[in-house]
């Protein structure tokens, strides 16, 4: 293989990585007539799914707000369960394709972007169910620290029905 060869299919599977990150799952719609200014501010991680970057963290919530480029500035927090530190991480969303829909690609370390796809938005902007590329990773979202646990239940079942796995959930914050 030549050297031009070599490096032109790395950066084909680059990109082709990349657009993985940020693809939509199966059976997942991203939410439409989606209003970003809505969606600003504070939401509380009721739920999610296992993954590394938020290992051992309660009290989760995330802030959203609006950057002068058109994009979105996240600041997630969390407390270690185990030293109750607060970790805090700063990240960027921009939408993947129209502003109107609910899809938009996050990074908190850059190049590197991962889906974040709205799956299910009550039309008040109270409770969200957000999927990332694939259905390992999963949050559900409150305006609240306590939702309604009636209302938690259909976006559970929402998850269910997309094929994510009940038992699967960690659950952060309770819905009474």
């Amino acid at each position: 293989m030549t050297i031009n060869f070599r490096k032109c299919l790395l950066i084909f599977l680059y990109l082709v990585s990349l657009y993985g990150c940020t693809s939509t799952p199966t059976g997942v719609k991203p939410v439409s007539d989606f209003d970003i200014n809505k969606y600003l501010g504070i939401w509380y991680e009721i739920a999610r799914l296992d993954h590394s970057f938020e290992k051992g963290l309660i009290d989760v919530y995330a802030n959203y707000s609006l950057l002068d480029n058109g994009g979105i500035k996240i600041v997630n927090r969390g407390k270690n369960s185990d030293d109750n530190k607060w970790k805090e991480a700063v990240g960027t969303a921009y939408f993947i394709n129209k502003k109107d829909v609910g899809s938009l690609k996050v990074s908190f370390f850059w190049p590197f972007y991962g889906a974040y796809h709205i799956a299910k938005l009550d039309k008040a902007y109270t409770i969200a169910l957000v999927i990332g590329p694939n259905l390992n990773y999963a949050w559900l979202l409150s305006r609240s620290e306590n939702p309604d646990a009636k209302l938690c239940d259909e976006y559970f079942k929402e998850a269910s029905r997309l094929g994510i796995n009940d038992g699967k959930w960690i659950k952060i914050r309770n819905c009474i």
